[in-house]
């Protein structure tokens, strides 16, 4: 079931639409069967009777957010749209920001892609422009135009240690 955050039709001009389409693509190819199942809800925590449970027990012990200023915008499994619409997991109002600039994927095995999605203006990753997906981990740096965003990740079983 394809995510209406990531249709093109917000986007003008042939050229744009043809970028976004394919980093809509590569990202769809990232995720995985397992992620997108935790992103729809299919896997959740109880046991489904075909071996994911460990996977996702895992991932529920972790916490995934990135920080803008104050204001914390926490993660979910699969695909995290972050950009101007209303309709991002995380909304930057920015208008230097594009409407689907990029999308954190955090899979079911708790790592976590940046994607960049043919946004205006570019994503940077602790300030290096990214093209494709690209491993996120605690305290990563992510820059939209002049904001910036720290990508977090709090795991309780090692602050007990």
């Amino acid at each position: 079931m394809p995510d209406p955050r990531f249709e093109s039709v917000h986007l003008d001009g042939n050229q744009r639409r043809q970028l976004f389409r394919a980093a809509r693509s590569a990202m769809n190819l990232n995720c995985g069967e397992q992620t997108l199942a935790g992103d729809f809800g299919f896997l959740d925590g109880e046991d489904p009777g075909d071996g994911n449970t460990a996977t996702m027990v895992a991932l529920g012990q972790s916490t995934f957010w990135v920080q803008d200023g104050d204001t914390s915008h926490e993660l979910t499994t699969g695909p995290n749209s972050i950009g101007r619409l209303s309709d991002n997991n995380v909304v930057i109002r920015d208008e230097c920001v594009s409407r689907r600039h990029c999308a954190i994927v955090v899979h079911s095995d708790g790592t976590c892609d940046l994607h960049e999605m043919a946004s205006k203006n570019g994503t940077l990753l602790n300030g290096k422009r990214i093209s494709g997906p690209t491993r996120l981990r605690s305290g990563d740096t992510i820059n939209l135009c002049s904001r910036k965003l720290i990508f977090l990740v709090r795991n309780p079983r090692n602050e007990a240690s």
